[in-house]
């Protein structure tokens, strides 16, 4: 960070015992202003020095980008990423579980989380080889959570009262007329599938158009903030619902997670491995790594022997029946040992104006995020910082590993996982060729139908104890890029504090009263409701049009050091910029001309620079 000459000023008054110019003598700021601008090259140095350290410190790596580890060390680590990536994907398909109407049917739980392993590792295959080509696990994204569950709140997809066919009082008409109970939630979940598919067109046209740059001109910390953050308050509910069911086991289990992730994180287990034909000792911090897991594993324990001794009540009404782990073990026994899931497993998609617009909002968080994960992933693994063609063919893949998504029918899509990426860091191991492992075993892994089954088995309270670190989390990440804003300014208070608080008091009202939209139009009335109730779309939109239209400096909107952030050069990395480049290519690109003008190809990134040159 460089200091201002005022800035340097002050911290030498106070290194001086002074807190104050004001109680500095007369010639105090003079001989200050003298010695600081005697020495300014000795202050470059010395700052140059530091940074050289933390980066050398940083890329401290075992195995860099492209190299290649042997075969069990890849299953080994691989599973680990697997396992750091398993408590946000199981979430999803748990969240969305109640508002499709599933409800006890536990062989649709577990094929709807078999498909999303499975979907997920195939889109971790893809943005490894052919996208951005960066150690980089795809899953499950909570972007798309929020226009969901703001999809399905809509009177048509009300779910049906039990026993009968139809919808409840006051809630509009089903569009169900048999009497097939997985009917009811397959017709909504193609509804989301048609919705997912149709926006994640935007993701692909962005990335292979190479218009994502042109967006994110316009788009700073001021309304990234509000969007990520309102992802995580908006699902307050889910969390409240889950951890309602025993209180006292939701809070163990977020005890847990914080012991092992808070706590105990600097505490690193000693472990034996045989290496060099000898046996050797060696430290690794297990419990930072898989927390989240150890955490919800321990509270599932402790409500396994609660069940065990009859502790836990048996009748399905009385409080802290949830907590039984006996009560979907039928899933299990029921479950087939294989299932390969396909696309359109649940039918054929259906779309509606309403569903895609409010689903965009959710495609274009999910980018945003992105993109900064890659940046991050460059560095951690020792590669160069990704270039303009190697950002755009991720963004496209990622909307073609949502489109995927949509058509295996996961209810989700899928986006960068910014928790295995921080793992990179601590493992200091940067191999593409350990995600991909971790890839090979999501899709084995999910044609196992009783693995999938097995989760259904989890308490209720203990995943609403996971839910409420995990989305605390995401409210948390999108706070965290204020860090770039100059929080002392009235106009940047103003932005935020409007759109983050609109984004919670519009949906609510209009979910409180649910007939006030009425144009005459059913597809507008749909639209304008899927589109106010969904609170990321809310924030963000104003935080983007505040943010664009209130006048105010690059400085004071956090946009210069955002961008410097963002792209931060990876100084002193171990592998060039042909680590991008598509494998077995290169040369066709080369001959042709016309593959110049094609912003996600390696040659369109070479032609910049000839012409520059």
């Amino acid at each position: 960070m460089h200091h201002s000459t005022e800035h340097k000023i002050e911290i030498g008054l106070m290194d001086q015992g002074m807190d104050n110019l004001a109680f500095a003598g007369p010639n105090a700021e003079h001989q200050l202003r003298n010695d600081i601008s005697s020495t300014p090259h000795m202050v470059e140095d010395e700052e140059e020095e530091e940074e050289q350290e933390e980066v050398d410190k940083g890329l401290d790596l075992v195995y860099s980008l492209n190299d290649r580890p042997p075969w069990y060390l890849c299953i080994l680590l691989g599973f680990q990423h697997y396992i750091l990536a398993f408590g946000g994907i199981i979430a999803v398909p748990l969240i969305l579980a109640e508002p499709l109407c599933i409800g006890d049917n536990n062989t649709a739980k577990s094929q709807l989380i078999s498909t999303i392993f499975f979907v997920s590792g195939l889109c971790t295959l893809l943005q490894t080889c052919l996208g951005t080509r960066l150690p980089i696990l795809q899953g499950g994204t909570f972007s798309l959570i929020t226009p969901t569950l703001a999809i399905l709140a809509l009177p048509k997809w009300q779910c049906p009262v039990p026993g009968t066919g139809a919808t409840e009082p006051g809630n509009g008409t089903s569009p169900l007329t048999s009497g097939d109970p997985d009917e009811v939630w397959m017709s909504r979940i193609r509804e989301i599938q048609g919705a997912i598919v149709v926006s994640s067109l935007l993701q692909v046209l962005l990335g292979l158009t190479g218009l994502v740059g042109l967006v994110l001109r316009f788009i700073g910390p001021l309304a990234i903030a509000p969007t990520i953050n309102l992802i995580g308050l908006s699902l307050f509910i889910e969390a409240g619902k889950k951890c309602g069911a025993h209180w006292g086991i939701a809070a163990l289990t977020v005890c847990l997670i914080l012991l092992f992730s808070q706590y105990l994180s600097k505490v690193d287990v000693p472990m034996i491995t045989y290496k060099d034909k000898k046996w050797t000792v060696f430290h690794y911090p297990l419990f930072k790594l898989f927390s989240a897991l150890f955490g919800m594993c321990g509270g599932w324990l402790v409500c396994f022997l609660l069940t065990v001794f009859e502790v836990l009540p048996s009748e399905s009404d009385q409080f802290g029946y949830s907590a039984r782990t006996d009560i979907n073990l039928n899933a299990v026994a029921s479950a087939p040992w294989f299932h390969v899931p396909y696309p359109g497993q649940w039918g054929l998609p259906t779309v509606s104006v309403s569903s895609v617009l409010g689903m965009t909002a959710g495609v274009l968080a999910s980018t945003m995020e992105s993109i900064g994960d890659y940046y991050a992933c460059a560095r951690l693994s020792g590669a160069p910082p990704p270039p303009t063609h190697a950002i755009n063919r991720g963004i496209a893949v990622e909307g073609l590993g949502c489109i995927l998504a949509g058509l295996w029918g996961t209810g989700n899509g899928t986006t960068s996982y910014s928790q295995n990426i921080a793992a990179l860091g601590i493992t200091k191991v940067g191999s593409r060729l350990v995600i991909q492992t971790t890839g090979i075993l999501m899709i084995i892994l999910g044609i196992f139908g009783k693995f999938g089954a097995i989760f259904i088995t989890i308490p209720e309270p203990v995943i609403g104890g996971m839910f409420l670190v995990m989305f605390g989390m995401i409210a948390a990440v999108g706070i965290s890029n204020l860090q770039y804003v100059d929080l002392n300014s009235s106009r940047n208070l103003l932005i935020l504090g409007f759109s983050t608080f609109s984004g919670l008091v519009l949906p609510t009202w209009f979910n409180s009263n649910p007939g006030v939209i009425d144009t005459g139009v059913k597809e507008l009335d749909q639209v304008i409701l899927v589109l106010f109730t969904t609170h990321m779309f809310i924030g963000g939109f104003l935080g983007f049009v505040l943010d664009n239209t209130i006048p105010g400096s690059e400085k004071e909107r956090g946009i210069r050091s955002w961008r410097k952030k963002v792209q931060e050069d990876g100084q002193g990395h171990v592998v060039n910029q042909s680590c991008y480049d598509i494998p077995f290519c290169n040369a066709i690109f080369q001959r042709f001309k016309c593959f110049q003008y094609l912003p996600f190809l390696p040659s369109y990134q070479k032609n910049i620079e000839e012409s520059l040159q």
